[in-house]
């Protein structure tokens, strides 16, 4: 699978900018309900959907979290990227503060977290297999 280094959550942080500035929708406008029992509904928000799919993403950038080389340090580097401009639009817009934005933040710190915990094991697991090639021969 042939993904390359773009942080893919940076595609629901976008479509959060362009409802919260381009179309000035507030994220607790209901989208659709979901029948349960007993003749209740569950109101999905506009901000649950965001993070729904920011938290699907986050499962893809998982799987990317394992690669080796520079597509690694630079998926990285643009993970870090995102998470300081979410947190800087997060403490910095007084419109943007809102709890859909905290939770993709915080989903953008999981992922950076997660991709340099995978990429550090890696990096270790590598020098105790060179080390036991080393004594082998």
């Amino acid at each position: 699978m042939y993904l390359i280094a773009f942080p893919l959550l940076l595609i629901p942080f976008a479509l959060y900018n362009m409802i919260a500035f381009l179309l000035n929708m507030p994220f607790t406008d209901t989208i659709f309900t979901i029948p349960l029992m007993a003749d209740r509904r569950m109101a999905v928000s506009t901000g649950d959907v965001l993070v729904a799919a920011g938290m699907l993403l986050l499962y893809v950038e998982f799987l990317k979290a394992g690669r080796f080389g520079t597509k690694a340090f630079m998926d990285h580097l643009l993970s870090f990227i995102l998470l300081v401009a979410m947190a800087a639009e997060l403490v910095l817009v007084p419109r943007a503060a809102t709890s859909t934005l905290l939770l993709l933040a915080v989903l953008a710190f999981v992922d950076l977290i997660t991709g340099l915990s995978v990429g550090a094991q890696r990096r270790q697991q590598e020098i105790v297999i060179e080390g036991a090639e080393r004594v082998s021969r």
